[in-house]
């Protein structure tokens, strides 16, 4: 029997009837972990306020969640409370690991700068640390780089995004896995058969509203296209939520365009956004690699993408997707406009070029990688 401690910072939420759920992508991941391992604790973040629907309940009894207080914020007292509770968070973690045989730890987070020292110091517990974050983030918040100065300077396994030549011998590329061998195959059959017109193309945006996400420059970009380039759009689906969401409303309004807001959206949900839509646009500040990338890819939505951190080691500008940069909205209306003016022949192409990639962002595939390269088991 192999168990396992994940240590994070994942929202989850308590419903009405008593259920424990939690940020969908995360607690999908986890429950294909059951893969691996026989028993999983995750200790993660409790939040005191209704579940948004993209969130999902755990399959299994033998995965427990263990709550500790949602932490975090920008406010110098969101950082305060953080070093403040410190010690019973530590406290929990400690008392979870000493449960199982193996633990991981999901970076960067605000719980890092003092679980990170104390695993790397005080446990001799066998594990890994998945830094999900950009490894080459170069304005990264002071508590980001001591992190990731702390995991490239101790000997356990790291699991990280992209390919670098300077990265230590301990951190290992790994792809960030989202799709199911069911949804891989599904995938398949849907790229065989989506293709483009020169009326009715659809577009899309997942993720959380919000100015760094490049939601406001993703608008001034569309809005920002001719009249006559306008009339060849369809839909933007815009899935997601966020503070700014009456903002982003209001100034799309007289646009002349049809923004769709969703909303949080059920993960199957999304997939039938992606199904529909022919291009994904991801204009953010700052990322690792995003899962809704390959999700969407997988479905024959076109990236367009900006062109940090490891997202040019999958992303080929004008082969496979459509790299930005500098990420402007003068930039992103221009590749926008390369896509309105794909023909089908060059659009098939394009969404078909990486179908034997695919299969590197499977949960199956992780799993293998996680027994063979992590824990040669």
């Amino acid at each position: 029997m192999s168990t396992l401690t994940i240590i994070s910072h994942t929202e989850h939420y308590k419903k009405p009837d008593g259920t424990i759920v939690g940020l969908g992508s995360t607690v999908t991941e986890i429950n294909q972990l059951l893969e691996i391992f026989d028993i999983i604790i995750h200790v993660a973040m409790l939040h005191d306020e209704a579940a948004p629907p993209s969130s999902l309940p755990y399959v299994s009894d033998q995965i427990a969640f263990v709550a500790i207080p949602a932490l975090g914020g920008q406010k110098f007292s969101d950082k305060v409370s953080i070093l403040w509770k410190a010690p019973s968070v530590l406290k929990t973690v400690q008392s979870a690991i000493s449960k199982t045989d193996y633990f991981q730890f999901r970076a960067p987070t605000g719980i890092g700068v003092f679980v990170i020292p104390y695993l790397v110091l005080f446990s001799s517990k066998k594990g890994w640390f998945k830094y999900a974050g950009n490894w080459k983030q170069t304005s990264a918040p002071v508590a980001y780089r001591f992190q990731k100065w702390m995991l490239k300077n101790q000997g356990r396994k790291v699991t990280i995004n992209g390919i670098w030549d300077d990265q230590p011998k301990q951190c290992l590329s790994f792809e960030n896995p989202c799709l199911t061998l069911k949804e891989l195959e599904e995938g398949s059959k849907v790229i065989l058969n989506k293709t483009i017109k020169s009326k009715g193309i659809d577009f899309c945006f997942v993720g959380r509203l919000e100015d760094e996400k490049g939601v406001g420059l993703l608008i001034d970009a569309f809005l920002n296209l001719t009249t006559e380039e306008k009339a060849r759009i369809n839909n933007i689906h815009i899935v997601g939520n966020g503070k700014l969401m009456s903002v982003y409303k209001h100034k799309v309004k007289d646009g002349g365009l049809k923004f769709i807001f969703h909303g949080f959206l059920a993960r199957q949900e999304v997939h039938n956004i992606y199904k529909m839509s022919h291009c994904m646009i991801l204009p953010s500040a700052s990322e690792g690699f995003p899962k809704v990338v390959s999700e969407a890819m997988n479905y024959g939505c076109l990236p367009v993408v900006s062109d940090i951190s490891s997202i040019s080691h999958y992303i080929k500008d004008e082969e496979n997707g459509f790299l930005l940069y500098p990420v402007t909205s003068e930039n992103l209306s221009e590749k926008i406009k390369k896509v309105l003016n794909l023909d089908d022949s060059q659009y098939s192409q394009m969404i078909a070029s990486q179908s034997n990639e695919r299969h590197k962002f499977t949960y199956t595939y992780y799993n293998n990688r996680i027994k063979n390269e992590v824990l040669n088991i």
